[in-house]
């Protein structure tokens, strides 16, 4: 098999598998709005898990950008220098997303101080900030995504079969990043999202094994934040 076949056919599921973490940052991001917005609200809302689940998100769509910077946009600048523009302003684009991280984990940082401290958290003010923060990220991350994707699939095409296996890793490695139970649950609720079950190959045999348990943890999760 040619290296041009090769890419054809491992290019559609390579892409569904990188639109399926795509997803579970979108609805990671949509979770972390409304988990914010339902505390705004009077809902009861479980402070630890909240920062658990938020500095999770943040951890998880810094760590997927890195994968990407290291190894997915290096192969494809290569195969499609015409891109490298494109690509270039991208990254420029990122530097806002990388700020509303850094301030939704400064909002969570002083909810946890609070906690363990046993204070009371200036509820009001923690609940603007975080509210406002989740927003532009979620809101960046469509707005990155919608740019990405097209582009994507098209670097995709270019890309030859020594080049797959660096690609697939680039999914795994942004993938693997601690709390399971959210990845896989936010990849099947509300619905299941094509591509998932490649996704979910990369997780370590012992996590595949758990997944009817971290899919129940995922729900109760859910509850936790008041998302259910």
């Amino acid at each position: 098999m040619s290296a041009t076949q090769a890419s054809e056919t491992e290019g559609a599921p390579l892409f569904k598998e990188f639109l399926a973490v795509h997803a579970v940052m979108t609805r990671g991001a949509e979770l972390v709005v409304r988990s914010f917005t339902e505390l705004a609200g009077g809902a009861a809302v479980d402070t630890r898990t909240l920062v658990t689940t938020v500095q999770w998100f943040v951890d998880f769509v810094r760590h997927h950008r890195l994968s990407e910077d290291e190894l997915l946009w290096p192969v494809l600048r290569e195969r499609c220098p015409e891109a490298v523009r494109s690509l270039d302003l991208l990254a420029e684009a990122d530097d806002a997303l990388a700020d509303g991280l850094d301030e939704l984990e400064s909002v969570i940082a002083r909810i946890a101080e609070e906690r363990r401290a046993g204070g009371s958290v200036s509820w009001g003010h923690a609940m603007k900030e975080g509210t406002l923060a989740s927003r532009r990220i979620r809101d960046g991350l469509a707005e990155r995504f919608a740019v990405m994707e097209p582009l994507l699939r098209g670097m995709l095409r270019k890309a030859l079969d020594e080049d797959v296996p660096k690609l697939r890793e680039a999914v795994a490695d942004g993938v693997r990043r601690g709390e399971p139970h959210l990845v896989l649950g936010l990849l099947e609720h509300p619905e299941p999202v094509p591509g998932r079950e490649r996704v979910h190959a990369a997780f370590p045999l012992p996590v595949r094994w758990a997944r009817g348990m971290l899919l129940s943890r995922f729900r109760k999760t859910l509850k936790d934040l008041a998302a259910d």
